[in-house]
């Protein structure tokens, strides 16, 4: 089954999804990355971010992919370079252009269809628009001061004050939920955790316990 995990930056989604997935044995997708890869891509070209046409050309002229938990942009690494300050900053209007939202969700279901529908996907709108009839649906929310803090140990962040990550934070949650192309916002069947009251390992029980649930009922639909 596809497991979708939803929220905002922050919340434990990379944490979560990626013990998750170890503990249920299948592949996880961090599919924020790969809209940084054509951040990077689009970027690389020097295109105008505005002009949706360019930035579109710009993102199909290079292989995105996603292996063992690392981006890569033709086939090379760029792990380090999706978390640069200019990518960071340019994420959010690439990621809204409608048609290269099209473009990267194609790839994304591509991936999971791989490997026989079977995944943990992390983003932002999976249980929306991604994968809407994924049978456990979670969204995680957290403060942006609890994610701030959160976030201050990271290398994109390093250098900043806290005040300042929250500032950025409430930034990228505006674009987000307010793009016109699948916004930011849980799908009306997703289940909320606040990983703010909770640490990782209780969050992941309660998803896993989501899981066998879904399970249950999948085995009492087919019997």
């Amino acid at each position: 089954m596809v497991i979708a995990i939803d929220g905002p930056g922050g919340v434990g989604k990379s944490t979560v999804t990626r013990r998750l997935a170890k503990a249920l044995g299948v592949d996880f997708l961090d599919t924020g990355a790969t809209y940084r890869a054509a951040t990077v891509a689009a970027l690389d070209s020097g295109v105008d971010l505005a002009d949706e046409a360019a930035v579109l050309a710009a993102v199909r002229a290079r292989e995105i992919a996603y292996e063992d938990g690392v981006i890569l942009l033709d086939g090379v690494s760029i792990a380090a370079e999706t978390r640069s300050e200019a990518v960071t900053k340019a994420v959010s209007p690439v990621s809204a252009l409608p048609t290269v939202r099209e473009h990267i969700v194609q790839i994304q279901r591509d991936w999971v269809a791989e490997r026989g529908d079977s995944a943990v996907v992390e983003g932002r709108d999976i249980g929306t628009v991604v994968f809407p009839d994924a049978p456990v649906k979670v969204f995680l929310t957290a403060s942006a001061e609890i994610r701030a803090a959160r976030r201050a140990g990271d290398a994109e962040a390093a250098n900043l004050q806290v005040s300042e990550i929250v500032a950025d934070l409430n930034r990228r949650d505006h674009a987000d939920s307010t793009r016109e192309a699948s916004p930011l916002r849980p799908a009306d069947d997703a289940v909320e955790i606040d990983t703010g009251a909770m640490d990782i390992e209780e969050v992941v029980a309660a998803v896993l316990d989501l899981v066998s649930a879904a399970r249950r009922q999948a085995i009492c639909e087919d019997s």
